[in-house]
């Protein structure tokens, strides 16, 4: 059986406020990063954006966090910009929400030093560290019941959900 998501409050890098609860009804992918300038996050962001288009035509709702003030975000994801919400949690309070977890072995990895190179030829390079830097990042597939239908939590600093399982998500 699903666990039923979590509804927060908080605020978008743009000062809007939000609810989970606004987009019950939809599909959401509920994705937690690391800090704003982190190369790996950047990355995937990149990522999400090239897929954003076809994901949007099925009823995605990306909803993305990082545990950077507005600010930073600007300076480095909003560089990017995605045109999906990006969610500012410097408190991390989401994260608490959520249990996302943190571990310092996230460092070393295979995985990470083929994303770190991804990551720096693309132009993505490491800046100012908010938040925990051994944070994990972790993503949550809810559907329009408000359920949780997949929980990913990743085993290194880089490590998301599959992009097969999104696609799978949507159908």
């Amino acid at each position: 059986m699903n666990r039923v998501a979590s509804d927060f409050s908080g605020q978008t890098w743009k000062g809007e406020p939000i609810n989970l609860s606004q987009y019950k009804g939809k599909k959401i992918w509920l994705a937690f990063f690391r800090y704003s300038s982190c190369p790996l996050c950047n990355l995937r962001i990149s990522e999400m954006i090239t897929n954003y288009e076809k994901w949007q035509q099925k009823n995605l709702e990306i909803l993305a966090v990082f545990q950077s003030g507005p600010d930073n975000i600007k300076r480095y994801v909003g560089k990017q910009e995605p045109p999906f919400t990006i969610i500012a949690d410097p408190e991390q309070k989401l994260y608490e929400l959520y249990k996302v977890g943190n571990d310092y072995k996230g460092f070393a990895s295979l995985n990470v030093m083929k994303l770190g190179t991804q990551a720096m030829l693309k132009g993505f390079l490491p800046g100012v560290i908010e938040g925990d830097p051994s944070r994990i990042p972790a993503d949550f597939l809810i559907n329009e019941n408000f359920e949780v239908v997949n929980e990913f939590h990743g085993k290194d600093i880089g490590d998301h959900i599959p992009i097969t399982q999104i696609e799978s998500f949507l159908g």
